[in-house]
This record gives C-alpha cells, sequence and structure tokens, in this order.
C-alpha cells in the first residue's frame, strides 16, 4: 500500500503513534489499522475530500460503496470502517474535527457463525479414551478432562503451573487474555484425574530441569499448545467422531453444556473470562439451534409421510 495522500498521512501518523503508545497496542495491530487507513484515504482523496477535517458522510459513503464493488468481504468491510471511526472519533476529541461524520454510518451485517460443539455422547467418548496406564496416558486423561471441566483456552491450559491448581477447595486459579486472574471450578472427575496424574504420571515425566508446569512434555518442559493440538486429535480420531476436532471445541462445549444445563449466562461469562455479555450470548443462540433441530427431528407434525 502506497503511503497515504498528503493532507491525511500526518494525521495518520499521529493516530497510530497514540495507539502505540498511549494505548499499548502492538506494532502489528498498528501496522493493520495503518493499511486500513492508508487505503481509505487514497479513495476518500479521488472522491474529493482534501484531508481528514474535510471528509463528510457523502464520502464516506461512497467508499463503502467502493470496498463493496470491490468485493471485500463484509468482514473486511467491518474491520475497515472500524479503523476509520476511531480515527475520527480520536480527531474529535482532540478537537482537529468538531464532529464525528462516522456516527450516522451503518455497518454491513455480519452473519456470526456459531462455535462448532460436540455432543455430551460425543465428549464422554472423547474423555475416555486415554486409558493405558502409562504417564503420557494419564496425563492426558487429565489434561483433557480439566480443558473440558473448566472450559479453559488451549494457551491457559498449557501454561498453567501446579500453583494455580486448588486441588482442595475444586478450583483452578486462570491468568487468560491481558493477564486478567479469575478463578474457574474443577469439576470432580477433573480433579481425581488430576490428583492421579499427580500422584503417579508426573513423577515419571520430570527431568532435573523441570519447573512448576503443571502439564510437562516428555522432556520435562511445559508442554506446548502445539502437542495439546496432536493430543485432541489423535483421540477424537480414537473415539471416532467422524469430525475434526479442535481445542476450542472443548471450550465451546463446555459452555454450550453448562446453558443446556441451566446454568445462568453471566456464570458462564465469568468462568469464560469473557470481558463483554455479547461474547458469551453466542452460545443461547447455539443451544436454540439445538432446540430447533430436536425438535425438527423428533416432533410428530415434523415428520414427513
Amino acid at each position: 500500500m502506497p503511503p497515504a495522500p498528503v493532507g491525511f498521512a500526518d494525521e495518520i501518523d499521529r493516530y497510530l503513534g497514540y495507539i502505540e503508545l498511549e494505548k499499548g497496542l502492538s506494532r502489528n495491530t498498528a501496522s493493520s489499522y495503518e493499511s486500513d487507513l492508508r487505503q481509505a484515504a487514497h479513495v476518500l482523496k479521488r472522491n474529493g475530500a482534501a484531508d481528514w477535517t474535510k471528509v463528510t458522510v457523502k464520502h464516506l459513503t461512497a467508499w463503502l460503496h467502493w470496498l463493496s464493488d470491490e468485493k471485500f468481504s463484509a468482514s473486511s468491510q467491518a474491520r475497515k470502517l472500524s479503523a476509520v471511526r476511531m480515527l475520527c472519533r480520536h480527531l474529535k476529541k482532540e478537537g482537529v474535527r468538531n464532529d464525528d461524520p462516522t456516527e450516522l454510518l451503518a455497518g454491513p451485517k455480519l452473519r456470526r457463525k456459531l462455535p462448532e460443539t460436540l455432543s455430551a455422547a460425543d465428549m464422554d467418548k472423547l474423555l475416555s479414551m486415554p486409558m493405558s496406564g502409562d504417564a503420557y496416558a494419564i496425563r492426558d486423561r487429565a489434561m483433557l478432562e480439566l480443558f473440558y471441566s473448566s472450559g479453559l483456552r488451549i494457551s491457559e491450559l498449557s501454561g498453567l503451573s501446579l500453583q494455580q491448581v486448588d486441588l482442595e477447595n475444586g478450583f483452578v486459579r486462570v491468568f487468560g487474555k491481558g493477564s486478567k486472574e479469575r478463578v474457574v471450578p474443577l469439576g470432580s472427575r477433573a480433579r481425581d484425574a488430576v490428583v492421579a496424574y499427580l500422584g503417579s504420571a508426573r513423577s515419571r515425566l520430570v527431568k532435573p530441569r523441570t519447573g512448576s508446569e503443571l502439564f510437562i512434555s516428555e522432556r520435562g518442559k511445559a508442554i506446548s499448545r502445539k502437542t495439546v493440538w496432536v493430543i485432541v486429535k489423535k483421540y477424537a480420531q480414537l473415539a471416532g467422531l467422524g469430525k475434526k476436532v479442535k481445542p476450542h471445541l472443548l471450550r465451546h462445549s463446555f459452555a454450550t453444556h453448562l446453558l443446556g444445563g441451566g446454568a445462568d449466562l453471566r456464570a458462564i461469562q465469568e468462568m469464560l473470562g469473557h470481558a463483554s455479555i455479547g461474547t458469551t450470548q453466542i452460545y443461547t443462540a447455539v443451544e436454540n439451534s439445538r432446540l430447533l433441530d430436536q425438535h425438527a427431528k423428533h416432533h410428530p407434525r415434523n415428520r414427513t409421510k
């Protein structure tokens, strides 16, 4: 992407410096904003805007039509509009503009993809697959049980330390996105599996330089996210689930099964570590979809003659 046109470039540069230094966003994130803002600036310039202070709703509407004509996906259009919207809000806040021309703009409608989940029966099959008594199978059983019992992210699971697991009181202390701390319950089966792992298997995997990591590899180091992927895939195939099972499906299944069992949505939000209840609400759509499917399959008035 060529440099932003004159009249636009300086404000983009100042804004990028602001989000890196004041907001603490990474250079990669700032680069993504830079690319979107430069592209928008070129189109706005062609449509008659001299600089960011002269950009109007008409200019922005023409830009959005251009994005659509160029076949950008709805998600890409929404991302690009978000970048421009945040810049315009910043310009208003700094007194560069008296108004925010993006306030009246409506973004593209996004169809939110429902997360895939496993049924309770499939989860049982998956969790029962590590059956042998060797140290790896005992570790894997404990890891899968804990993964599903507490709805952790894969990075949270692989990064757990011994100190974060309170077996006596039945909870796990997790440091999620942005190092935010939360406490998540540890189910009885997961607790039993972790106790079995700590009592008979972990010591067989320990090496001289092993630290306090809970789940360790054959080298005695913290188990990697890539290894967790391989383990989940391995046992899903052994269980004959007939679908691609990614680690995140265990987290999605955790939330969906809790909701289906009557758990409060706010409690699920807290356990998942979601900043917004809106993020958690996607699981209500999953549950509604499941109920509709069950109704279509089993209600007598839906059966074909």
